[in-house]
Parts: C-alpha cells; structure tokens; sequence
C-alpha cells in the first residue's frame, strides 16, 4: 500500500513515546515488547558517532537510526540500530519463559575481553577501572586491528575529555577511544550496509544517510518528532523518493559534544 507524510510522522511518534506499533509481531501473554527511538543521552551510553538512513519504494519505507558508543553498564562498545518502518522484520529474542521484541539490534564493536585485554593493570582499583594501558599499542575494533593514538594532544584538538578522577596519569578511557575513531576514521565505528539491511528487505532502495542532522532531546515530551523540522523533511523525503528535499534550516547539531551521555 502507498503511504504519506502523516503516516511516517504518526509512526515517529509512536516510536518515540515508546509505544509498540500494530505491525508489531503479536507473539504471547507474557512477551515484553518495546519500541526505541535515537537517544544520544542515555546514561548507559557514552554516545560516539549518529546517523540516519532512509530507505523506500513506492509501497515500503524504513528509516534506521544509527548510534555509536560505549555501554557502560555492558563493558564493551556497540552500535544501536533502531528500525522504524512499514517493513521492519522487528528482532525477537526468545527464552523460555518469554520473548522479548524490540526494533532494535546491536553490533559490537569492541568486546569486553578485548577491553579487558588492554585494560590499565597498574596503580589503584580506581585507576584500573575502564581506563586503556599506556603499553596497549593496538585494539580490535569492529573485526579490524588498528593502532591505538595515545597522544592526549590528538584528543584534546578534538575535544575529548579525560577522565578527572582517579586518573593521575591522564589514561584514555574505555569511550574516548571510541570518540576518538569515530571523529577521526568514521568507518571504522559505523555499521556497514549488510549490518544496516538485516532487518529490512533486502531490495528496498536507499534514499540517502544523513551524518549531520539537528537533533532535539527525547527527553523533551512536548516536542514530538511530528513536530520537528528533522523529521518532516525525512517524511517528504520518504515519500517523494527525492533526496533533493532535505533542505533543513536548522544548524546540524547531533555530534557528541553537544549532548551529555554515559553518566550514570
């Protein structure tokens, strides 16, 4: 079926209170299902890099979020994609008490034994505590072994905090390295197309991937994305299948700096 503008903007509402839409597997009684949208201040996170992908035809339409960064409470780095669409194949894991459905899905970047590995081993508890080791010269990020920048001027040009507690020495810490790659080799930390595609058609055309966007809280209720220029430019962008419509007025504003996350 062919779709307009107020459905998109209906579904991103919905979306974005959280609540799980129609087209949502039915599943049982005692399944939990939960409907995420791009959060770039989650406390859980410390949010890297953002991106929005558009996909349509002239019956079908998907929008992925995208977001990288460190999970704090999970020990290691991911990328979050949120799936938001009229063809979305909602991820379902199941156990055997309940399923749990969801539209998201996430790809590690670096894992936890891979942090462990060069883990900061010397001082105090606290100074072992998700800091990088000087001696550490390299990291497996996203199936790729790179060289580890410990040069504290590199991330200061970029604007990278360090840590100031329990952190005599300065160390990198578990999220500033993310930070780091991602302003500095973007593809490294970002989800390559096959990843992106897993839980939409395969054939579906790709409109555009928005890097830079200006982004408003979803911690803000009363501004829902119904309501937002970001979100009524990529509906018509959707439904026209015309990239030449994303004409916003309002500066980007999604890069990390700007947003305080990964704090509880």
């Amino acid at each position: 079926m062919s779709y307009i503008e107020s459905d998109i903007l209906i579904k991103l509402d919905f979306v974005f209170n959280g609540v799980p839409t129609d087209d949502y597997p039915k599943g049982n009684k005692k399944d939990i299902k939960y409907n995420f949208f791009l959060d770039l201040e989650h406390g859980y996170c410390e949010t890297a890099g953002s991106r929005i992908h558009l996909y349509a035809d002239k019956n079908r339409w998907a929008i992925v979020f995208e977001k990288s960064g460190y999970q704090n409470r999970g020990d290691r780095a991911e990328i979050e994609l949120d799936y938001v669409g009229n063809c979305v194949n909602y991820p379902i894991n199941s156990y055997p008490e309940r399923s749990y459905i969801s539209n998201s899905n996430h790809i590690v970047l670096i894992t936890s034994e891979e942090y462990e590995r060069i883990r900061n081993k010397e001082g105090s508890d606290m100074e072992q505590f998700e800091l990088i080791s000087p001696a550490a010269s390299e990291i497996t990020i996203h199936g790729q072994k790179v060289p580890i920048n410990h040069d504290k001027n590199q991330y200061a040009s970029l604007k990278i905090p360090t840590r100031d507690f329990d952190n005599p020495k300065q160390l990198l810490g578990y999220g500033d390295i993310v930070r780091f790659f991602s302003d500095t080799n973007p593809s490294l930390v970002s989800a390559t197309e096959e990843e992106i595609r897993q839980h939409i058609p395969q054939d579906i055309p790709k409109i555009l991937s928005l890097d830079k966007f200006h982004f408003e809280s979803i911690y803000k209720n009363n501004k829902p994305p119904s309501h937002q220029e970001t979100y009524q430019l990529i509906a018509k962008v959707l439904v026209s299948r015309d990239a030449t419509q994303w004409r916003p007025t309002l500066e980007p504003n999604n890069h990390w700096s700007n947003w305080e996350s990964g704090n509880l």
